[in-house]
């Protein structure tokens, strides 16, 4: 049984491998741990393997683990879990990132509520790729008008693109999936500032999203096992 610290370790190893066979330094992919549903014990043992930024998926657990773990100052908090309008404020309060932001409403409300006393927050637009009616995010065509608002919101700074391409695609399908991607994100990575992030690839497909220019992906079960 591996430990949490031999698993990051080897998630670690793996981003290295699929970036440099692209000829792509391995720190240009960074490492995201997704600890949703994993308890607080889970985080700090990786916390102490090194390992510095965190993803939740559900607003109120995620914020009980923040609070928890305030006196860890250096903690990258991400949500990467669908929003209500409803929970934006607690939010805004605990998160450094929102990487799940897919329409104007939940863009304002995260910018109105953002307290002074706090940078700017990092967010990163979800989309919907394969056009899934199960999934959050905005479709392709809706992206350039998504970006100019959260461009003229101030205690906003956008950072890129988020998606979760479809389960069990053919190789033909993920390729055509995460190329379209990295055109998108090319595209405006060379004309907006800070537009640095394209958060895409997981444990099952993240050799694949590195060879096609993620550059942070979001691992869970690798790291800390299956969920129950």
């Amino acid at each position: 049984m591996q430990t949490i610290a031999e698993r990051i370790d080897s998630a670690l190893q793996g981003i290295t491998q699929a970036a440099t066979s692209v000829h792509r330094p391995p720190n240009s992919v960074k490492l995201l741990a997704v600890s949703k549903t994993k308890p607080v014990s889970d985080i700090i043992e990786a916390y102490e393997a090194g390992q510095r930024m965190f993803a939740e998926n559900y607003v109120q657990e995620g914020v009980e683990k923040v609070q928890e773990l305030a006196h860890l100052t250096d903690i990258e908090w991400h949500m990467i879990g669908p929003i209500q309008s409803n929970k934006t404020k607690v939010v805004s309060e605990h998160f450094d990132w929102v990487q799940s932001v897919d329409r104007e409403k939940i863009a304002r409300r995260l910018n109105e509520q953002r307290p002074d006393n706090l940078p700017p927050l990092n967010v990163c637009i979800q989309l919907n790729i394969d056009d899934e009616e199960s999934k959050s995010g905005v479709k392709p065509d809706q992206l350039d008008s998504l970006i100019q608002f959260i461009k003229s919101q101030e205690n906003l700074c956008l950072r890129g693109i988020m998606a979760i391409p479809k389960a069990n695609p053919s190789d033909e399908e993920q390729q055509s999936t995460l190329g379209k991607l990295k055109e998108l994100y090319d595209h405006y990575h060379k004309s907006l500032a800070n537009f640095d992030t394209l958060s895409v690839g997981m444990s099952s497909d993240m050799h694949a999203a590195i060879k096609n220019g993620s550059t942070m992906v979001r691992i869970g079960t690798a790291i800390f096992g299956k969920r129950g």
